[in-house]
């Protein structure tokens, strides 16, 4: 199998991409955590902060990269915590620490029709740290926050975020259905469209 990098230690994150990316003969290895991994997120968009940690993955460790750069962007906060979705509570803070600010500057809407949301994944794959042309895909999911936490599955915002179809939040779904849902499963199949469209034309460029 292909051997890629994956510019993350989030084993949640890397068990999903790997159900995908199996289909390409591609083993996902997640990245070392070590302090040279780490690389400062600039930009000041969502492909922006996904091509930075590709690139200084694929850099550092010499093989293709694929990066994720995922965010909640809530109506009501003007589409806040966005690009800074991993630390809205702060440099260093936890999951719990970023819901809880969530829920705190959402008391004053306790309709659900005014909690809207929108779950963002961008990924990001390149061949080489000098890559001109990033394959890049996007998926988005739509819903809303939930007033308080429901079910112990998934990550990050997970028990919060409501699906209106399925009347649940994510962290109560199955994985599968998640998976069907989700920002990053919608991100995941473009990017394996993407990637299969790619190879295809370069083995022909190869004949």
């Amino acid at each position: 199998m292909k051997k890629v990098i994956l510019a993350s230690g989030n084993k949640g994150k890397l068990s999903e991409l790997q159900s995908y990316l199996t289909r390409l003969n591609i083993e996902l290895v997640p990245q070392p955590k070590t302090a040279e991994y780490d690389v400062e997120e600039t930009g000041t968009t969502f492909v922006e902060n996904a091509i930075i940690k590709a690139r200084h993955a694929a850099k550092l460790s010499g093989l293709p990269a694929i990066a994720d750069d995922s965010g909640l962007m809530i109506d009501a906060l003007d589409f806040q915590p966005g690009v800074y979705t991993a630390r809205y509570a702060g440099v260093g803070c936890s999951s719990q620490d970023n819901i809880d600010l969530i829920l705190k500057n959402l008391k004053s809407y306790p309709d659900l029709e005014k909690r809207k949301a929108t779950f963002i994944c961008v990924l990001v794959y390149m061949e080489s740290a000098i890559d001109p042309l990033p394959v890049v895909s996007l998926g988005t999911w739509r819903g809303a926050i939930y007033p308080k936490m429901m079910g112990e599955g998934g990550f990050g915002y997970d028990p919060i975020f409501w699906d209106f179809k399925h009347q649940m939040t994510a962290a109560q779904m199955s994985k599968e259905l998640k998976s069907e849902l989700s920002h990053r499963g919608e991100a995941c199949r473009k990017l394996l469209d993407k990637l299969s469209a790619r190879y295809k034309s370069l083995m022909a460029q190869s004949q």
